[in-house]
């Protein structure tokens, strides 16, 4: 047999490898020669890219380049109205004229106070427009506009969070003063000072507690979805223990209000506040002493309570607000008119409380400024006068008539209530270990 017809022969029997081996050969080929076009195309996009011109052209397009939409998040500052804030936003007049008329129809708006939450989502393709903006009212509740493109018109609704009531006990050993020792066991500032209202009738927080002191409480606090406290409701149990003497209180509805009343039924409510601060020490009495700026003797017409700038002043009383502005060496000052017989004065304050001015109406333990060093004071304190029929008295000596004393069917639904706090309190405590 010739070599020819064994070479045809051997093709033959072995055409499918030969085959699969040529294809294995284009296949390697093709993507050698593919890789070095694509490299070829990669050097050649490195060396446009390596140009300066195109990438100054690059750099200052992304500069320039703005997001078409902007959300605008902020707060309140002290004084500012709705109107003042939509003028630092880049809108036209028309827009901001659309709104204001919008919202105006809304009380709440001539109500803003500081730090009250307001978000802004706009449009900055020109002309800007405002599409959705909402303000949050309370705690638990805010309104929200959204722009209805088509209409050109703002709807509004007003979202609420469901809140959850948690009852809380807490208990600690007073190291330095009321406020501290509640503020470290983290007990909102607003309870403290209810705490302070309810037993500023009875007890001197300056004079009445010892260092080693105690006290318990027991009250409401509203949670959001998310278990963070939105809010606090009423202090429904509270005990000072000062010397080892319980004083006990426990609240109790009365008509439309609740009121706290001791284990006898008696209302710790006065005509006054023994105290109108919490956390103060007595710095100068009434009567005869050295006035520290004058420097001779003079009468002192008031009592001085020293506290830290910014501690919060209350109401002593109900009354009507009759001046609350500067008054020379009192420098910022509130009088209030509880009834015919008293008067309650209130110097030095760093600032007012929020809506506090002369014709409005205060309640029992509102705060109705902060402890400051204005006009002639050589330091934060609070002046506090009484005046009685038109006459300044000692506030410290002043004997009022005591709360009323429950009695008849009123007795026993407050021990029936007595009961009910008293096993709630067990109950909490020994959740508590």
């Amino acid at each position: 047999m010739d070599k020819s017809k064994i070479i045809i022969k051997f093709l033959r029997n072995n055409i499918q490898i030969i085959g699969l081996f040529f294809l294995i050969l284009i296949a390697v080929l093709s993507t050698n020669l593919y890789s070095l076009h694509k490299k070829n195309q990669i050097n050649s996009l490195e060396k446009i890219l390596e140009n300066i011109y195109l990438k100054k052209t690059i750099t200052s397009i992304i500069e320039n380049l703005e997001p078409r939409y902007e959300v605008i998040d902020l707060k309140i500052k002290s004084g500012e109205t709705f109107e003042r804030i939509l003028n630092k936003i880049d809108i036209s007049e028309f827009e901001r004229n659309k709104i204001l008329k919008k919202v105006s129809k809304f009380k709440f708006i001539n109500k803003l106070y500081k730090n009250q939450k307001l978000l802004f989502k706009i449009d900055k393709k020109e002309p800007s427009k405002i599409l959705k903006f909402s303000i949050q009212i309370t705690k638990t509740k805010k309104i929200i506009f959204t722009r209805d493109i088509l209409q050109d018109i703002y709807n509004h609704k007003i979202i609420e969070t469901n809140l959850k009531k948690i009852i809380v006990y807490k208990e600690a050993e007073i190291t330095n003063s009321l406020y501290s020792s509640a503020i470290k066991l983290g007990i909102k500032p607003n309870i403290i000072i209810d705490f302070a209202r309810i037993y500023g009738f009875q007890i001197d927080f300056q004079r009445d507690i010892w260092k080693n002191d105690t006290f318990q409480i027991v009250y409401e606090t509203f949670l959001d979805e998310s278990g963070k406290i939105l809010d606090t409701g009423n202090i429904i149990y509270a005990n000072l223990i000062l010397q080892g003497r319980e004083n006990p209180l426990y609240i109790f509805k009365q008509k439309n209000n609740f009121e706290h009343f001791d284990k006898f039924g008696k209302s710790v409510r006065k005509s006054l506040m023994k105290t109108p601060i919490n956390g103060a020490r007595l710095s100068s009495p009434f009567g005869m002493r050295k006035h520290p700026i004058l420097g001779f003797n003079k009468m002192h017409r008031g009592t001085d309570f020293a506290a830290p700038k910014g501690t919060p002043i209350m109401a002593s009383g109900e009354g009507k607000v009759v001046r609350a502005r500067w008054c020379g060496g009192g420098g910022n000052c509130v009088k209030i008119k509880h009834n015919s017989t008293y008067t309650t004065v209130y110097a030095h304050m760093s600032k007012f409380g929020r809506g506090i001015k002369e014709g409005v109406k205060v309640k029992q333990g509102q705060i109705i400024g902060y402890v400051g060093s204005t006009g002639m004071s050589t330091g934060p304190h609070l002046h506090y006068e009484v005046i009685e029929n038109g006459k300044k008295i000692n506030s410290q000596k002043l004997k009022l008539p005591s709360g009323k004393i429950l009695k008849g069917k009123e007795r026993k639904l407050f021990e029936i209530e007595k009961i009910k706090i008293n096993v709630l309190k067990s109950e909490l405590i020994n959740k508590s270990y």
